[in-house]
């Protein structure tokens, strides 16, 4: 036990460094992820036919095949095609790893956007038709607000799946926390202790990540804003009333 935790501490700051990255790795991942996601749900609902098979095939691509071959063919795939048409090009591993991440988060994401929007009733829709909105306007102000509300809670759930699946950006020698538990272990040759370390700085990462939705959840909740409101409204009735 007492080996356990000395390689445990002395692994901690690298692993920690490693931590940072792989939260910014994931929270820019999902802002694309997210960006695509949207238009890509927006496009599953249009009723121009070409755009909705193409997002469908792309949702359908992305969703259908492993993480680790999109990481795979992003990174060595592309620029060896683009090498065997005469041009030089490369990725570094920084913008494979965003990118192989991104696009596969906008598969997820666009099914989450999609699902979300078609939960808003019809009614509120054409009562904003009927008050002269455009149907731009009736997403931005009516529709969208509302759908983003109920998709918190999945969108949580992929922040935390995405946090989880950037250890796969490690093949490609991007040294995110999991990447850097490899080294560690490379030089000390302590694989159990430094990976159930990293485990457990996973597992803190995805618990405090869930709490942090939890509460973005209850803040977005405008129930609990009303009872906010009439609690204070009650409040300052009874000191208004007391002499």
């Amino acid at each position: 036990m007492a080996e356990f935790l000395e390689y445990s501490l002395d692994a901690l700051p690298t692993l920690l460094v490693g931590a940072i990255t792989t939260l910014q790795l994931t929270a820019v991942s999902v802002i694309f992820g997210l960006i695509g996601g949207t238009l890509l749900g927006i496009a599953r609902l249009s009723h121009f036919t070409p755009l909705k098979i193409a997002s469908r095939v792309y949702i359908d691509f992305f969703r259908g095949t492993p993480l680790l071959i999109q990481i795979f063919i992003i990174y060595f795939g592309i620029p060896a095609f683009v090498q065997n048409l005469g041009t030089s090009f490369s990725f570094n591993q920084f913008s494979a790893a965003i990118l192989a991440l991104s696009l596969n988060a906008s598969a997820y994401l666009a099914e989450i956007v999609r699902g979300g929007i078609q939960s808003i009733e019809m009614g509120q829709r054409e009562a904003s038709e009927s008050l002269g909105l455009s149907p731009i306007q009736t997403m931005r102000y009516i529709v969208f607000p509302q759908a983003f509300r109920r998709m918190i809670p999945p969108l949580g759930n992929e922040f935390i799946t995405l946090l989880k699946d950037t250890s796969l950006v490690a093949v490609i020698g991007y040294e995110e926390l999991f990447r850097r538990g490899q080294l560690i272990v490379a030089q000390n040759y302590r694989a159990f202790e430094i990976y159930i370390t990293v485990a457990l700085v996973y597992l803190v990462l995805n618990t405090l990540s869930s709490q942090a939705f939890i509460l973005l959840e209850r803040w977005m909740d405008p129930l609990n804003k009303t009872k906010k409101l009439e609690t204070a409204v009650v409040a300052d009735s009874i000191e208004s009333a007391s002499p």
